[in-house]
């Protein structure tokens, strides 16, 4: 269930172990556990130290966690530090993950304004097709955010995109 010692500790959160462990050759971009590799465990724990040591450490910033966790940029949606963080280390913002979604469709399911102005200004295609609705915008659409839909359309969403379950936005 937890994995490797190093996501053992990840658990426990004890950075002093966690450290120690990656010292003497825990490799962080092992895959197992619940989260899949340690640094997806340090981001579920939304624990900003255990992540730098981490990423400091040769983690992979877009490996790939368990199935249901996506990329490491998806699970740190949740604090926008977090994600701040990642895409300064390199995340590939456009990457797909849980769902077949980007950063940016899961940003658009947290309706979280800035995450998807941060998203952008960093390189999320806002015509890339992920998850159930196809293009951002009509994923934006479904939620009904007039601030979020205005936003992808100056940034040239495609209003006539067809894909996703629902066809064309409109």
């Amino acid at each position: 269930m937890n994995g490797t010692a190093l996501q053992r500790a990840l658990d426990l959160q004890n950075q002093e172990i966690i450290a120690l462990l990656v010292e003497h050759g825990a490799d962080p971009n092992v895959q197992g556990g619940e989260y899949g590799t340690a640094l997806h465990a340090a981001l579920y724990k939304e624990n900003v130290e255990l992540v730098e040591l981490l990423l400091d450490k040769g983690a992979d910033v877009n490996a790939r966690g368990a199935s249901a966790y996506g990329t490491a940029l998806q699970r740190a949606l949740d604090l926008q530090n977090l994600a701040t963080l990642l895409l300064e280390k390199g995340a590939d913002v456009n990457a797909q993950g849980a769902s077949d979604r980007t950063a940016l469709h899961a940003a658009l399911y947290k309706e979280n304004v800035e995450l998807v102005k941060l998203l952008l200004d960093k390189g999320a295609v806002v015509n890339a097709r992920g998850g159930e609705y196809g293009t951002a915008l009509q994923s934006a659409l479904n939620l009904q955010n007039p601030v979020i839909i205005a936003l992808l359309l100056e940034k040239r969403a495609d209003v006539n995109a067809q894909g996703g379950e629902y066809g064309t936005p409109h």
